[in-house]
Protein backbone atom coordinates (compact mmCIF):
# COMPACT_ATOMS: atom_id res chain seq x y z
CA UNK A 1 0.00 0.00 0.00
CA UNK A 2 1.42 3.38 -1.02
CA UNK A 3 1.58 6.21 1.46
CA UNK A 4 -0.86 9.03 0.79
CA UNK A 5 0.68 11.91 -1.12
CA UNK A 6 4.35 11.03 -0.65
CA UNK A 7 7.13 12.32 -2.91
CA UNK A 8 5.99 9.90 -5.63
CA UNK A 9 2.31 10.83 -5.46
CA UNK A 10 0.67 9.90 -8.80
CA UNK A 11 3.98 8.51 -10.09
CA UNK A 12 3.58 4.76 -10.49
CA UNK A 13 6.94 3.71 -11.89
CA UNK A 14 10.60 4.68 -12.07
CA UNK A 15 10.33 6.34 -15.48
CA UNK A 16 7.48 8.56 -14.28
CA UNK A 17 9.40 9.44 -11.17
CA UNK A 18 12.55 10.37 -13.09
CA UNK A 19 10.60 12.48 -15.55
CA UNK A 20 8.87 14.40 -12.78
CA UNK A 21 11.63 14.88 -10.22
CA UNK A 22 14.48 15.49 -12.66
CA UNK A 23 12.60 17.51 -15.26
CA UNK A 24 8.99 18.65 -14.76
CA UNK A 25 9.38 19.75 -11.13
CA UNK A 26 12.27 22.04 -12.00
CA UNK A 27 10.49 24.07 -14.66
CA UNK A 28 9.13 27.56 -13.82
CA UNK A 29 5.41 28.30 -14.07
CA UNK A 30 3.84 30.41 -16.79
CA UNK A 31 0.25 30.83 -15.62
CA UNK A 32 -1.23 32.22 -18.80
CA UNK A 33 -4.84 32.30 -17.59
CA UNK A 34 -5.84 33.17 -14.04
CA UNK A 35 -8.21 35.41 -12.12
CA UNK A 36 -5.82 36.83 -9.54
CA UNK A 37 -6.75 40.29 -8.27
CA UNK A 38 -4.04 42.61 -9.68
CA UNK A 39 -4.23 44.96 -6.68
CA UNK A 40 -3.14 42.10 -4.41
CA UNK A 41 0.00 41.58 -6.47
CA UNK A 42 0.73 45.28 -6.80
CA UNK A 43 0.35 45.88 -3.05
CA UNK A 44 1.90 42.55 -2.01
CA UNK A 45 -1.27 41.75 -0.08
CA UNK A 46 -0.91 40.42 3.44
CA UNK A 47 -3.69 37.95 4.26
CA UNK A 48 -5.41 38.31 7.60
CA UNK A 49 -6.04 34.55 7.87
CA UNK A 50 -5.97 31.25 6.03
CA UNK A 51 -9.74 31.69 5.59
CA UNK A 52 -9.29 34.83 3.51
CA UNK A 53 -6.55 33.19 1.47
CA UNK A 54 -8.24 29.82 1.05
CA UNK A 55 -12.01 30.24 1.22
CA UNK A 56 -12.54 33.81 0.04
CA UNK A 57 -14.09 33.59 -3.42
CA UNK A 58 -13.44 29.85 -3.82
CA UNK A 59 -16.71 28.58 -5.24
CA UNK A 60 -15.25 25.05 -5.62
CA UNK A 61 -15.12 24.77 -1.83
CA UNK A 62 -18.46 26.52 -1.37
CA UNK A 63 -20.18 23.97 -3.63
CA UNK A 64 -18.72 21.09 -1.63
CA UNK A 65 -19.70 22.68 1.68
CA UNK A 66 -23.27 23.29 0.52
CA UNK A 67 -23.50 19.70 -0.69
CA UNK A 68 -22.28 18.56 2.72
CA UNK A 69 -25.14 20.38 4.42
CA UNK A 70 -23.26 23.51 5.51
CA UNK A 71 -25.41 26.60 5.86
CA UNK A 72 -24.67 29.42 3.38
CA UNK A 73 -23.59 31.81 6.11
CA UNK A 74 -20.49 29.64 6.66
CA UNK A 75 -19.65 29.91 2.95
CA UNK A 76 -20.36 33.51 2.00
CA UNK A 77 -21.94 35.02 5.10
CA UNK A 78 -20.80 38.27 6.70
CA UNK A 79 -21.87 37.35 10.24
CA UNK A 80 -19.55 34.36 10.72
CA UNK A 81 -15.92 34.49 11.83
CA UNK A 82 -12.93 33.26 9.88
CA UNK A 83 -12.57 30.39 12.33
CA UNK A 84 -16.20 29.33 11.94
CA UNK A 85 -15.87 29.22 8.16
CA UNK A 86 -12.59 27.30 8.35
CA UNK A 87 -14.06 24.86 10.86
CA UNK A 88 -16.94 24.08 8.50
CA UNK A 89 -14.51 23.52 5.64
CA UNK A 90 -12.45 21.19 7.84
CA UNK A 91 -15.62 19.25 8.66
CA UNK A 92 -16.32 18.91 4.94
CA UNK A 93 -12.85 17.79 3.82
CA UNK A 94 -13.12 14.14 5.03
CA UNK A 95 -16.21 13.82 2.84
CA UNK A 96 -14.33 14.88 -0.30
CA UNK A 97 -12.53 11.58 -1.00
CA UNK A 98 -12.15 11.17 -4.79
CA UNK A 99 -13.03 14.80 -5.36
CA UNK A 100 -9.97 16.83 -6.55
CA UNK A 101 -10.53 19.17 -3.61
CA UNK A 102 -9.11 16.52 -1.30
CA UNK A 103 -5.85 16.38 -3.24
CA UNK A 104 -5.65 20.15 -3.78
CA UNK A 105 -6.32 20.88 -0.11
CA UNK A 106 -3.45 18.75 1.10
CA UNK A 107 -1.08 19.73 -1.71
CA UNK A 108 -1.66 23.38 -0.85
CA UNK A 109 -1.12 22.84 2.87
CA UNK A 110 2.03 20.84 2.20
CA UNK A 111 3.64 23.03 -0.45
CA UNK A 112 2.35 26.38 0.80
CA UNK A 113 2.77 25.97 4.54
CA UNK A 114 4.89 22.85 5.04
CA UNK A 115 1.99 21.14 6.83
CA UNK A 116 1.94 17.39 6.18
CA UNK A 117 -1.22 16.58 8.14
CA UNK A 118 -4.70 15.60 7.06
CA UNK A 119 -7.26 18.33 7.58
CA UNK A 120 -10.22 17.18 9.67
CA UNK A 121 -12.22 18.42 12.66
CA UNK A 122 -9.51 16.92 14.90
CA UNK A 123 -6.66 18.88 13.27
CA UNK A 124 -8.57 21.99 12.24
CA UNK A 125 -7.61 24.24 15.14
CA UNK A 126 -3.87 23.47 15.05
CA UNK A 127 -3.70 23.85 11.27
CA UNK A 128 -5.70 27.09 11.42
CA UNK A 129 -3.36 28.54 14.02
CA UNK A 130 -0.16 27.35 12.33
CA UNK A 131 -1.20 28.86 8.99
CA UNK A 132 -2.27 32.12 10.59
CA UNK A 133 0.95 32.37 12.55
CA UNK A 134 2.96 32.18 9.33
CA UNK A 135 0.65 34.59 7.52
CA UNK A 136 0.96 37.15 10.31
CA UNK A 137 4.60 36.77 11.30
CA UNK A 138 6.58 35.49 8.33
CA UNK A 139 7.20 38.28 5.75
CA UNK A 140 7.43 35.71 2.94
CA UNK A 141 3.78 34.71 3.39
CA UNK A 142 2.26 37.40 1.18
CA UNK A 143 0.77 37.47 -2.29
CA UNK A 144 4.16 37.94 -3.93
CA UNK A 145 5.77 35.54 -1.51
CA UNK A 146 3.52 32.70 -2.63
CA UNK A 147 4.30 33.45 -6.26
CA UNK A 148 8.01 33.24 -5.49
CA UNK A 149 7.56 30.05 -3.47
CA UNK A 150 6.01 28.29 -6.46
CA UNK A 151 8.65 29.43 -8.96
CA UNK A 152 6.19 31.52 -10.97
CA UNK A 153 7.74 33.41 -13.86
CA UNK A 154 4.69 35.09 -15.37
CA UNK A 155 0.94 35.39 -14.85
CA UNK A 156 -1.80 36.70 -17.11
CA UNK A 157 -4.73 38.17 -15.24
CA UNK A 158 -8.23 38.53 -16.73
CA UNK A 159 -9.18 42.15 -17.37
CA UNK A 160 -12.10 44.07 -18.82
CA UNK A 161 -11.38 46.58 -21.64
CA UNK A 162 -12.43 49.48 -19.40
CA UNK A 163 -9.84 48.59 -16.73
CA UNK A 164 -7.22 51.32 -16.30
CA UNK A 165 -4.51 48.70 -15.57
CA UNK A 166 -3.14 50.85 -12.76
CA UNK A 167 -2.06 47.84 -10.72
CA UNK A 168 -0.24 46.26 -13.62
CA UNK A 169 1.64 49.52 -14.10
CA UNK A 170 2.33 49.75 -10.37
CA UNK A 171 3.72 46.22 -10.38
CA UNK A 172 6.05 47.01 -13.28
CA UNK A 173 7.22 50.20 -11.58
CA UNK A 174 7.98 48.28 -8.36
CA UNK A 175 10.49 46.10 -10.27
CA UNK A 176 8.79 42.91 -9.06
CA UNK A 177 10.73 40.11 -10.72
CA UNK A 178 7.60 38.11 -11.65
CA UNK A 179 5.76 39.56 -14.62
CA UNK A 180 2.03 40.24 -14.35
CA UNK A 181 0.48 40.86 -17.77
CA UNK A 182 -3.14 41.83 -18.48
CA UNK A 183 -5.31 39.63 -20.67
CA UNK A 184 -8.19 41.14 -22.63
CA UNK A 185 -11.66 39.80 -21.65
CA UNK A 186 -14.27 41.78 -23.66
CA UNK A 187 -17.33 39.65 -22.85
CA UNK A 188 -19.41 42.62 -21.68
CA UNK A 189 -18.90 44.35 -25.01
CA UNK A 190 -21.00 41.66 -26.73
CA UNK A 191 -23.48 40.89 -23.93
CA UNK A 192 -26.63 42.30 -25.53
CA UNK A 193 -28.83 39.68 -23.86
CA UNK A 194 -29.53 42.37 -21.25
CA UNK A 195 -29.71 45.64 -23.17
CA UNK A 196 -29.91 47.84 -20.07
CA UNK A 197 -26.63 46.42 -18.77
CA UNK A 198 -25.10 46.63 -22.22
CA UNK A 199 -26.03 50.30 -22.66
CA UNK A 200 -24.58 51.12 -19.25
CA UNK A 201 -21.38 49.33 -20.18
CA UNK A 202 -21.06 51.25 -23.44
CA UNK A 203 -21.18 54.50 -21.48
CA UNK A 204 -18.38 53.20 -19.23
CA UNK A 205 -16.38 52.26 -22.33
CA UNK A 206 -16.99 55.72 -23.74
CA UNK A 207 -15.46 57.26 -20.63
CA UNK A 208 -12.52 54.87 -20.51
CA UNK A 209 -11.67 55.42 -24.18
CA UNK A 210 -12.26 59.16 -24.06
CA UNK A 211 -14.45 59.14 -27.14
CA UNK A 212 -18.11 59.78 -27.96
CA UNK A 213 -19.95 56.63 -29.01
CA UNK A 214 -22.80 57.60 -31.31
CA UNK A 215 -23.09 54.54 -33.55
CA UNK A 216 -21.71 51.05 -34.03
CA UNK A 217 -18.54 52.19 -35.81
CA UNK A 218 -17.61 54.60 -33.02
CA UNK A 219 -18.27 51.74 -30.58
CA UNK A 220 -15.72 49.61 -32.44
CA UNK A 221 -13.30 52.54 -32.58
CA UNK A 222 -13.52 52.84 -28.78
CA UNK A 223 -12.85 49.13 -28.36
CA UNK A 224 -9.86 49.39 -30.70
CA UNK A 225 -8.50 52.29 -28.68
CA UNK A 226 -8.67 50.19 -25.51
CA UNK A 227 -7.15 47.22 -27.35
CA UNK A 228 -4.21 49.44 -28.31
CA UNK A 229 -3.92 50.60 -24.69
CA UNK A 230 -3.77 47.01 -23.46
CA UNK A 231 -1.12 46.20 -26.06
CA UNK A 232 0.98 49.14 -24.88
CA UNK A 233 0.79 47.67 -21.38
CA UNK A 234 2.08 44.26 -22.37
CA UNK A 235 -1.11 42.39 -23.23
CA UNK A 236 -0.62 39.66 -25.84
CA UNK A 237 -3.56 37.43 -25.06
CA UNK A 238 -7.35 37.65 -25.18
CA UNK A 239 -9.93 35.42 -23.57
CA UNK A 240 -13.62 34.95 -24.30
CA UNK A 241 -16.12 33.22 -22.03
CA UNK A 242 -18.94 32.14 -24.33
CA UNK A 243 -21.75 29.60 -24.08
CA UNK A 244 -21.18 28.50 -27.66
CA UNK A 245 -19.89 29.69 -31.02
CA UNK A 246 -22.10 31.72 -33.34
CA UNK A 247 -22.36 31.76 -37.13
CA UNK A 248 -25.65 33.54 -37.83
CA UNK A 249 -25.30 35.62 -41.04
CA UNK A 250 -25.57 39.38 -40.65
CA UNK A 251 -25.18 42.59 -42.63
CA UNK A 252 -23.60 45.84 -41.53
CA UNK A 253 -26.97 47.55 -41.53
CA UNK A 254 -28.47 44.82 -39.35
CA UNK A 255 -25.69 45.20 -36.80
CA UNK A 256 -26.10 48.97 -36.76
CA UNK A 257 -29.83 48.54 -36.10
CA UNK A 258 -29.20 45.98 -33.35
CA UNK A 259 -26.70 48.30 -31.69
CA UNK A 260 -29.10 51.24 -31.81
CA UNK A 261 -31.91 49.13 -30.33
CA UNK A 262 -29.61 47.91 -27.55
CA UNK A 263 -28.60 51.47 -26.70
CA UNK A 264 -32.28 52.38 -26.44
CA UNK A 265 -32.59 49.36 -24.10
CA UNK A 266 -35.12 47.68 -26.38
CA UNK A 267 -35.45 43.93 -26.14
CA UNK A 268 -33.70 42.01 -28.91
CA UNK A 269 -34.78 38.77 -30.55
CA UNK A 270 -32.69 35.63 -30.03
CA UNK A 271 -31.58 35.88 -33.65
CA UNK A 272 -30.45 39.48 -33.19
CA UNK A 273 -28.50 38.58 -30.06
CA UNK A 274 -26.71 35.78 -31.88
CA UNK A 275 -26.00 37.95 -34.92
CA UNK A 276 -24.45 40.64 -32.73
CA UNK A 277 -22.35 38.13 -30.80
CA UNK A 278 -21.11 36.59 -34.04
CA UNK A 279 -20.16 40.03 -35.33
CA UNK A 280 -18.35 41.00 -32.14
CA UNK A 281 -16.40 37.73 -31.90
CA UNK A 282 -15.23 38.34 -35.45
CA UNK A 283 -14.23 41.95 -34.67
CA UNK A 284 -12.32 40.81 -31.58
CA UNK A 285 -10.57 38.07 -33.58
CA UNK A 286 -9.53 40.51 -36.30
CA UNK A 287 -8.15 42.93 -33.72
CA UNK A 288 -6.16 40.13 -32.12
CA UNK A 289 -4.78 39.04 -35.47
CA UNK A 290 -3.66 42.55 -36.36
CA UNK A 291 -1.93 42.91 -32.99
CA UNK A 292 -0.27 39.47 -33.15
CA UNK A 293 -2.07 38.24 -30.04
CA UNK A 294 -3.27 34.76 -29.10
CA UNK A 295 -7.03 34.31 -28.59
CA UNK A 296 -8.66 31.90 -26.14
CA UNK A 297 -12.24 30.63 -26.20
CA UNK A 298 -13.70 29.07 -23.06
CA UNK A 299 -17.07 27.69 -24.06
CA UNK A 300 -19.72 25.34 -22.77
CA UNK A 301 -20.78 26.67 -19.35
CA UNK A 302 -24.34 27.30 -18.25
CA UNK A 303 -23.86 30.11 -15.77
CA UNK A 304 -25.95 31.34 -12.85
CA UNK A 305 -28.40 28.42 -12.85
CA UNK A 306 -29.77 29.30 -9.42
CA UNK A 307 -31.57 32.62 -9.91
CA UNK A 308 -32.44 32.92 -6.24
CA UNK A 309 -28.79 32.75 -5.18
CA UNK A 310 -27.65 34.85 -8.13
CA UNK A 311 -29.92 37.65 -6.91
CA UNK A 312 -28.31 37.38 -3.47
CA UNK A 313 -24.64 36.73 -4.28
CA UNK A 314 -24.12 37.61 -7.95
CA UNK A 315 -22.03 35.67 -10.49
CA UNK A 316 -19.10 33.31 -9.89
CA UNK A 317 -20.40 32.00 -6.58
CA UNK A 318 -20.74 28.30 -7.36
CA UNK A 319 -23.98 27.93 -9.30
CA UNK A 320 -22.65 27.14 -12.78
CA UNK A 321 -22.60 23.81 -14.60
CA UNK A 322 -21.54 22.03 -17.77
CA UNK A 323 -23.68 22.89 -20.77
CA UNK A 324 -24.64 20.78 -23.74
CA UNK A 325 -24.52 22.70 -27.02
CA UNK A 326 -24.39 21.54 -30.62
CA UNK A 327 -21.64 23.97 -31.58
CA UNK A 328 -19.21 22.03 -33.80
CA UNK A 329 -20.49 23.43 -37.12
CA UNK A 330 -20.66 26.98 -35.80
CA UNK A 331 -17.11 26.70 -34.45
CA UNK A 332 -15.92 25.37 -37.81
CA UNK A 333 -17.68 28.12 -39.72
CA UNK A 334 -16.31 30.82 -37.43
CA UNK A 335 -12.70 29.62 -37.65
CA UNK A 336 -13.01 29.04 -41.39
CA UNK A 337 -14.37 32.54 -41.90
CA UNK A 338 -11.31 34.03 -40.23
CA UNK A 339 -8.92 31.63 -41.93
CA UNK A 340 -10.35 32.33 -45.41
CA UNK A 341 -9.71 36.04 -44.86
CA UNK A 342 -6.16 35.38 -43.60
CA UNK A 343 -7.05 36.68 -40.14
CA UNK A 344 -6.91 33.58 -37.93
CA UNK A 345 -4.37 34.19 -35.18
CA UNK A 346 -3.00 31.66 -32.69
CA UNK A 347 -6.05 30.16 -30.99
CA UNK A 348 -6.76 28.03 -27.91
CA UNK A 349 -10.09 26.19 -27.64
CA UNK A 350 -11.38 25.01 -24.26
CA UNK A 351 -14.53 22.95 -23.85
CA UNK A 352 -16.25 22.51 -20.52
CA UNK A 353 -18.08 19.43 -21.74
CA UNK A 354 -15.64 16.48 -22.06
CA UNK A 355 -18.03 14.90 -24.56
CA UNK A 356 -16.61 17.43 -27.02
CA UNK A 357 -12.95 16.51 -26.46
CA UNK A 358 -12.64 14.66 -29.74
CA UNK A 359 -14.58 17.39 -31.54
CA UNK A 360 -12.00 19.95 -30.45
CA UNK A 361 -9.03 17.63 -31.03
CA UNK A 362 -10.08 17.02 -34.63
CA UNK A 363 -11.00 20.67 -35.24
CA UNK A 364 -7.40 21.74 -34.54
CA UNK A 365 -5.98 19.93 -37.55
CA UNK A 366 -8.30 21.73 -39.94
CA UNK A 367 -6.60 25.08 -39.36
CA UNK A 368 -2.96 24.33 -38.60
CA UNK A 369 -0.91 26.14 -41.24
CA UNK A 370 2.73 25.51 -40.42
CA UNK A 371 3.33 29.11 -39.32
CA UNK A 372 4.19 27.93 -35.82
CA UNK A 373 4.04 24.62 -33.94
CA UNK A 374 0.55 23.95 -32.60
CA UNK A 375 -0.97 27.19 -33.85
CA UNK A 376 -4.47 25.97 -32.94
CA UNK A 377 -4.40 24.48 -29.44
CA UNK A 378 -6.72 22.26 -27.42
CA UNK A 379 -6.80 24.00 -24.03
CA UNK A 380 -6.17 22.04 -20.86
CA UNK A 381 -8.91 20.43 -18.79
CA UNK A 382 -10.88 23.44 -17.56
CA UNK A 383 -13.00 24.19 -14.49
CA UNK A 384 -14.93 20.97 -13.79
CA UNK A 385 -12.29 19.08 -15.79
CA UNK A 386 -9.07 20.22 -14.09
CA UNK A 387 -8.88 16.93 -12.19
CA UNK A 388 -7.18 13.63 -12.95
CA UNK A 389 -9.86 12.10 -15.14
CA UNK A 390 -10.64 15.35 -16.97
CA UNK A 391 -7.00 16.20 -17.65
CA UNK A 392 -6.24 12.63 -18.72
CA UNK A 393 -9.18 12.55 -21.14
CA UNK A 394 -8.13 15.89 -22.64
CA UNK A 395 -4.53 14.72 -23.11
CA UNK A 396 -5.62 11.33 -24.44
CA UNK A 397 -7.80 12.98 -27.11
CA UNK A 398 -5.03 15.39 -28.03
CA UNK A 399 -2.46 12.57 -28.16
CA UNK A 400 -4.53 10.37 -30.44
CA UNK A 401 -5.81 13.08 -32.77
CA UNK A 402 -3.06 15.72 -32.62
CA UNK A 403 0.39 16.29 -31.12
CA UNK A 404 0.59 16.19 -27.34
CA UNK A 405 4.25 17.23 -27.67
CA UNK A 406 3.18 20.71 -28.85
CA UNK A 407 0.64 21.29 -26.05
CA UNK A 408 1.07 24.57 -24.12
CA UNK A 409 0.17 22.88 -20.84
CA UNK A 410 -1.56 23.83 -17.63
CA UNK A 411 -2.97 26.99 -16.03
CA UNK A 412 -4.66 27.71 -12.72
CA UNK A 413 -7.82 29.56 -13.89
CA UNK A 414 -8.02 30.60 -10.23
CA UNK A 415 -8.36 33.59 -7.94
CA UNK A 416 -6.20 32.01 -5.25
CA UNK A 417 -2.49 32.48 -4.61
CA UNK A 418 -2.46 28.90 -3.33
CA UNK A 419 -3.62 27.34 -6.61
CA UNK A 420 -0.21 26.87 -8.19
CA UNK A 421 0.01 23.23 -7.04
CA UNK A 422 -2.47 22.55 -9.85
CA UNK A 423 0.57 22.83 -12.12
CA UNK A 424 2.33 20.19 -10.01
CA UNK A 425 -0.78 18.00 -10.12
CA UNK A 426 -0.87 18.29 -13.91
CA UNK A 427 2.85 17.67 -14.33
CA UNK A 428 2.77 14.55 -12.14
CA UNK A 429 -0.11 13.16 -14.19
CA UNK A 430 1.65 13.99 -17.46
CA UNK A 431 4.82 12.21 -16.34
CA UNK A 432 2.85 9.20 -15.16
CA UNK A 433 1.01 8.91 -18.47
CA UNK A 434 4.30 8.89 -20.37
CA UNK A 435 6.11 6.65 -17.88
CA UNK A 436 3.27 4.13 -17.94
CA UNK A 437 3.36 4.06 -21.75
CA UNK A 438 7.09 3.31 -21.56
CA UNK A 439 6.46 0.51 -19.04
CA UNK A 440 3.85 -1.01 -21.39
CA UNK A 441 6.17 -0.79 -24.40
CA UNK A 442 3.88 1.71 -26.14
CA UNK A 443 6.62 4.34 -26.54
CA UNK A 444 10.40 3.85 -26.40
CA UNK A 445 12.52 4.42 -23.31
CA UNK A 446 14.26 7.44 -24.80
CA UNK A 447 14.92 9.82 -21.93
CA UNK A 448 16.31 12.51 -24.20
CA UNK A 449 13.04 12.82 -26.10
CA UNK A 450 10.82 12.10 -23.10
CA UNK A 451 12.50 14.71 -20.89
CA UNK A 452 12.36 17.29 -23.67
CA UNK A 453 8.66 16.59 -24.14
CA UNK A 454 7.93 16.96 -20.43
CA UNK A 455 9.91 20.18 -20.12
CA UNK A 456 8.27 21.59 -23.24
CA UNK A 457 4.71 20.89 -22.10
CA UNK A 458 5.47 22.14 -18.59
CA UNK A 459 7.07 25.41 -19.68
CA UNK A 460 8.91 25.81 -23.00
CA UNK A 461 5.94 25.47 -25.33
CA UNK A 462 4.02 28.22 -23.56
CA UNK A 463 7.05 30.50 -23.46
CA UNK A 464 7.59 30.12 -27.21
CA UNK A 465 3.93 30.13 -28.22
CA UNK A 466 2.66 33.27 -26.52
CA UNK A 467 5.58 35.50 -27.51
CA UNK A 468 5.45 37.43 -24.24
Amino acid sequence: MKKFMDENFLLDNEVSQELYHQHAAKMPIIDYHCHLIPAMVANDHKFKSITELWLGGDHYKWRAMRTNGVDERFCTGKDTSDWEKFEKWAETVPYTYRNPLYHWTHLELKTGFGIDKLLSPKTAREIFEECNDKLQNDPSYTARGFMRRYNVELVCTTDDPIDDLRYHKQTVESNFEIRMIPAWRPDKAMAVDNTANFAAYVHQLEEAAGVTISNFQSFIDAIQKRHDFFHENGCRLSDHGIEEFYDEPYTDSQIETIFEKAMREQELSKEEVRQFKHCMLKVFAEQDYEAGWTQQYHYGAIRDNNSKMFNILGPDTGFDSIGEFNTAKAMSHFLNELNAEGKLTRTILYTLNPCANEVIATMLGNFQDGSCPGKIQFGSGWWFNDQLDGMRRQMDALSVLGLLSRFVGMLTDSRSFLSYPRHEYFRRLLCNILGTDVEKGLIPYDMENLSRMVEDISYNNAKNYFKF
